[in-house]
């Protein structure tokens, strides 16, 4: 890592988990790479315990390896094993749209309409960061409209694991657009109350998403072509 800082002081675990998490994703951190706490440490501004915490999270994650007595190194994601995770997430996001169709109420429908057409704005504007947090919010809208608790547990627990991998992908020139485009075809087919059609699309979109973040993950991955404003 550079010797900047990579946050600011006060850095919650979360966000040291996110920050890490997008490195290693994105290859500014290398399978094998020594995670030390105490640089760690020195680098967010904190002390050694929140640092622990990140890296349990992201070895329950799976991008860090934790060696006993001998602190935690980057682990290998082979695609092999994220197209597994992705290949769970698609028909749990199936699951999810097809249950929005038939058990969403009209207020949910309408707020998840209203806000998926507010994001062509962040589209037309490149907002990758803006848009990778109305993606979350989009997605959530659908866990929650399926309206069954358990499914919605297991969703978010399996999204959490991929999150780094589906942000990376908005990283990827012309992504944005694609996503949009996607999202459109699983809202139409929800407000026509089409739960195969809306099935088919969210798997379809979750397909397309793990061949966008293939590219991130290899044993020595080539670094990906990343979007413009993603280099700055």
């Amino acid at each position: 890592m550079s010797g900047r800082r990579l946050v600011r002081s006060g850095t919650t675990v979360d966000q040291m988990v996110r920050t890490i998490a997008d490195r290693i994703v994105t290859g500014y951190l290398r399978p094998g790479e020594r995670l030390d706490e105490g640089s760690l440490a020195a680098r967010f501004d904190v002390s050694r315990t929140p640092v622990r915490e990140a890296l349990g999270h992201l070895s329950a994650m799976g991008l860090v390896e934790r060696r006993p007595n001998r602190g935690a190194i980057v682990a290998v994601v082979t695609q092999e094993h994220l197209a597994s995770m992705f290949e769970s997430m698609a028909e749990l996001e199936a699951i999810c749209a097809r249950f929005s169709a038939e058990r969403m109420t009209g207020a949910e429908r309408r707020s998840l309409e209203m806000e998926h057409q507010a994001s062509a704005r962040l589209v037309q504007l490149g907002a990758e960061e803006d848009y990778e947090y109305f993606n979350t919010e989009f997605h959530s809208r659908l866990y929650r409209g399926a309206h069954n608790t358990h499914i919605h547990d297991l969703t978010v627990t399996t999204r959490s694991r991929l999150a780094p991998f589906r942000r990376a992908q908005f990283m990827l020139p012309g992504r944005l657009a694609k996503s949009w485009q996607e999202h459109d075809v699983i809202v139409t087919a929800i407000m026509r109350g089409d739960a195969a059609a809306a099935g088919k699309a969210a798997r379809d979109h979750v397909s397309i998403v793990s061949e966008a973040s293939a590219v991130f993950a290899a044993v020595d991955p080539m670094p990906p072509v990343l979007s413009r404003s993603a280099r700055r």
